[in-house]
């Protein structure tokens, strides 16, 4: 089977023939490329050279950003772009505009042609709801921007569903990605960071002008969002998400239990990226963990979100070799 038809597989809950697909969705950390190159990685390997380089399938992603490079930054991390309907205004050129479109139909006319060929899955990178008002507002600003000045919140979102269309609609031609995804990190360790109302008009609304367009044209949809989601997944799939991702075990995610409790649910990530430091074993015991899991359909296990500094080059080898032969047992009657 090619790699595009493995991820199609899963993604309507069918095994494919020979192996799940083996996916790093999120890449590595610079810091790992540079533990890795000390240790003998070749220097010059990145991207999809790297990926080929592991014998990792290809999840390409095109990545269609609601903000410019020219876009004002925030004096600090997390620090606020914007503070009002005045200073949103002020940035509207940088954000939403069509030369970003034509950056995302560009990057899917580069893909095309792999795609077709079945030697790459394809998903388009969408920022969410409450992602994009949250890299505006600045990260303690946007939680007061729910009460202080829900009329902007509306505005900035309904503006981003407008554009995550016209995106669709320009990408959609060239190329039909296997997922779309929303960014939105909305989670933490204990749970969602907003209430359900919050979530019901804030970020379903907006859910509700996008999601018909994408399932129309049979793509699944998907949900990043870091921490635990689990509480969230109710509110996603009435919403008309079809899965979550990345599922990160040390914020307490059970994949059994959310698999239990939630049988169409898609899944990509739940490895535990804590283990890979420990080595072969514990690695082993990683993958023993999710087998059952794996074994249910609907689920691309991939480490629960970047491959973290602290795993020397020779245990990610040995991860990888535990990665195909699970993978492969998973689809084995």
């Amino acid at each position: 089977m090619n790699q595009r038809d493995r991820f199609l597989r899963v993604m309507n809950f069918e095994m494919p023939d020979d192996r799940l697909p083996m996916v790093e969705w999120a890449g590595w950390w610079d810091e790992t490329h540079y533990r890795w190159r000390k240790e003998g990685l070749p220097a010059h390997l990145r991207g999809e050279d790297l990926v080929d380089y592991f014998g990792l399938d290809e999840l390409s992603c095109i990545k269609a950003y609601g903000v410019s490079g020219r876009c004002p930054k925030p004096a600090y991390y997390g620090g606020p772009v914007i503070s009002g309907e005045a200073s949103y205004d002020d940035i509207k050129p940088y954000i939403l505009n069509d030369a970003l479109i034509e950056e995302a139909k560009n990057q899917a006319l580069a893909l095309r042609a792999q795609h077709e060929r079945g030697e790459i899955a394809v998903r388009l990178w969408l920022d969410g709801f409450f992602w994009f008002p949250r890299s505006l507002f600045g990260i303690t600003d946007h939680f007061f921007a729910f009460y202080d000045c829900p009329e902007l919140m509306h505005r900035i979102n309904n503006d981003l569903a407008e554009f995550d269309l016209r995106v669709m609609e320009e990408i959609f031609p060239v190329l039909r990605p296997d997922m779309v995804g929303f960014a939105e990190d909305m989670s933490y360790n204990h749970g969602s960071m907003i209430s359900r109302p919050i979530f019901r008009e804030f970020i379903a609304a907006y859910y509700d002008k996008t999601i018909p367009y994408i399932k129309s044209r049979g793509i699944k949809v998907m949900v990043d969002s870091d921490g635990d989601i689990t509480p969230m997944v109710p509110w996603l799939l009435e919403a008309g998400v079809d899965g979550v991702y990345p599922l990160e075990r040390q914020a307490g995610v059970d994949v059994a239990l959310l698999r239990s409790k939630y049988p169409g649910l898609l899944i990509l990530g739940a490895y535990d990226k804590m283990v890979m430091p420990r080595g072969g074993e514990a690695m082993r015991n990683e993958f023993e963990r999710l087998l059952p899991v794996m074994r249910s359909g609907g689920f691309i296990p991939s480490v629960d979100h970047q491959t973290p500094p602290e795993v020397p080059l020779e245990n990610y080898r040995s991860y990888l070799n535990l990665y195909n032969e699970y993978c492969t047992k998973a689809v084995k009657k």
